[in-house]
C-alpha cells in the first residue's frame, strides 16, 4: 500500500490530544500545527482514523502544498498535483476553502481557479473535455495561509463530531469532539466515578462511556471515502470488524449525569440509548447544589452555563460560588470546568491547578482543572 499524507483538523487547544490518539493507532510520524495534525499512513489509516479518532474534526488526504501569490501560480501549482491518481472519471469534486493573511484573499476566485486546474489535469488522463460529476464525492479543500497553499480531499463527509447518537439536542450542545477532549484531559480512567452535574444532552457522560468501553466513536456511521474505488471495501469491513471486537462488553463503569431540567435528562437518556451506552450511565434530575457523588477519587467534568446573555451574569456567578462551596467538600475528587467567564476562579473561590484555553464553537473558554489526591495504587490525578 502507498504512503499517504493525512490531515486531521482539530478544535484549537486539543491538538496534543488528537496527536496522542493518532499515535495510539500506530501512526507515529506526526506534525502538529495550530488547529491540525498531519500524519502518514496507508489506505487502512484513512478507515481507521475516521472510525477511531475521538477529537479530530475530519480526515483529509493531503494532495500537495506550494507557495502562490498570483492566480497563475495557484493554477499551475494545482494542475501539477496528482489529482488523476485520486479522482475517477465520474468523480464529483466541489471545491471549498479559506484564505488567511494571503495575497489571494478572494475565496470564490480561488475556488474557480482550483476547479479549473483540476479539470485540466483530469482531461489529460480521461481524454474528455466535460465531466458530469455524477459519481462518488471527492470534496476538495484548499487552505491559503500566509501565501502557502495546501490542497486536500475530504474522506469523512459530515464532521467526525457527528457520531449519529445526537439527532436531538438542547439549546447549546457541546460538540462531541470537545467533550471527548475534556474527558481525556481530566485523566479519568474507567475504574473511577465520573459525574457531569450539567449534563444537558448527555454528551460528556456518553463520550466518557465510549472511551471507558473502548467503543470506536464512528462505528455506527458512514464516511464519504467508503464509496471511493481507491479504497477496497474489504479494508472498511476489516477495520469495522476490528472495532467491534475491540469493544469491552463486560466493563463496569460508574458514570453519572444530572441536570436541573427534566427535559435535558430525558434527552440524555435517549441519546445514550442511541449511542449504545445507556447501560453504563445513570442520569437523574438534580440541582448541582444537591449532588452527593458516589465513590471516592472521582472526576467531575462539566460545562456549566456561562452567563453570555444579558441579565444572566449575576445568576451564573451565584451558581459558581455555590459550586465552589460544594466541590470543596469533595476532598478526594478532581474537578474540571469549562467556562468563558473571565473571573471564574475569583467567583469559584479557588485558583485552578492548571487551565487550558479551548474554544466551544466561537466562544473562547478556559478549562479549569482542579486536581484531587491520587487514588491509592493509581498514578492518575
Amino acid at each position: 500500500m502507498t504512503e499517504i499524507e493525512l490531515v486531521a483538523p482539530t478544535l484549537f487547544g486539543i491538538e496534543a490530544i488528537t496527536t496522542r490518539e493518532i499515535k495510539r493507532l500506530g501512526y507515529t510520524d506526526t506534525f502538529v500545527e495550530d488547529g491540525r495534525v498531519t500524519f502518514k499512513g496507508d489506505e487502512t489509516a484513512i478507515c481507521r482514523a475516521n472510525l477511531w479518532l475521538r477529537t479530530a474534526e475530519r480526515i483529509l488526504v493531503k494532495v500537495g502544498e506550494f507557495n502562490a501569490t498570483t492566480f497563475d501560480e495557484l493554477f499551475e501549482g494545482t494542475k501539477a498535483l496528482p489529482w488523476d491518481e485520486w479522482l475517477p472519471g465520474d468523480a464529483a469534486f466541489p471545491v471549498k476553502g479559506h484564505s488567511l493573511k494571503s495575497k489571494l484573499f478572494s475565496i470564490p476566485d480561488c475556488q474557480a481557479i482550483v476547479k479549473k486546474a483540476v479539470v485540466e489535469k483530469l482531461k489529460k488522463k480521461y481524454k474528455k473535455n466535460w465531466f458530469e460529476e455524477k459519481g462518488p464525492l471527492y470534496r476538495i479543500q484548499f487552505s491559503l495561509m500566509k501565501d502557502r497553499v495546501t490542497l486536500m480531499i475530504d474522506t469523512s463527509g459530515e464532521g467526525l463530531h457527528k457520531r449519529g447518537y445526537r439527532a436531538l439536542s438542547n439549546e447549546a450542545p457541546l460538540r462531541e469532539t470537545l467533550a471527548s477532549a475534556m474527558v481525556q484531559l481530566s485523566g479519568w480512567t474507567y475504574d473511577r466515578p465520573l459525574l457531569d452535574p450539567f449534563c444537558g444532552s448527555g454528551t460528556i457522560p456518553i463520550e466518557a462511556a465510549l472511551i471507558g468501553a473502548n467503543i470506536a466513536p464512528g462505528i455506527e456511521r458512514e464516511f464519504t471515502a467508503e464509496k471511493w474505488p481507491n479504497i477496497p471495501k474489504k479494508l472498511w469491513w476489516d477495520v469495522r470488524k476490528e472495532a467491534h471486537e475491540s469493544a469491552v462488553k463486560d466493563v463496569k463503569l460508574q458514570i453519572y449525569g444530572s441536570d436541573i431540567d427534566e427535559k435535558a435528562v430525558k434527552l440524555s437518556r435517549d441519546n445514550a440509548r442511541k449511542a449504545g451506552v445507556d447501560q453504563y450511565i445513570t442520569f437523574e434530575k438534580k440541582d448541582v447544589r444537591n449532588i452527593i457523588p458516589r465513590g471516592d477519587y472521582g472526576c467531575i467534568v462539566c460545562n456549566p452555563p456561562y452567563g453570555e446573555r444579558l441579565g444572566e451574569l449575576k445568576e451564573v456567578e451565584k451558581l459558581y460560588r455555590d459550586m465552589g462551596h460544594i466541590f470543596k467538600k469533595l476532598d478526594t475528587w478532581s474537578y474540571y470546568i469549562l467556562t468563558s467567564h473571565e473571573g471564574f476562579e475569583r467567583v469559584f473561590g479557588r485558583k485552578a491547578d492548571k487551565n487550558r484555553k479551548l474554544y466551544n464553537g466561537m466562544i473562547k473558554c478556559y478549562y479549569y482543572q482542579y486536581f484531587g489526591p491520587r487514588p491509592k495504587g493509581n498514578g492518575n490525578t
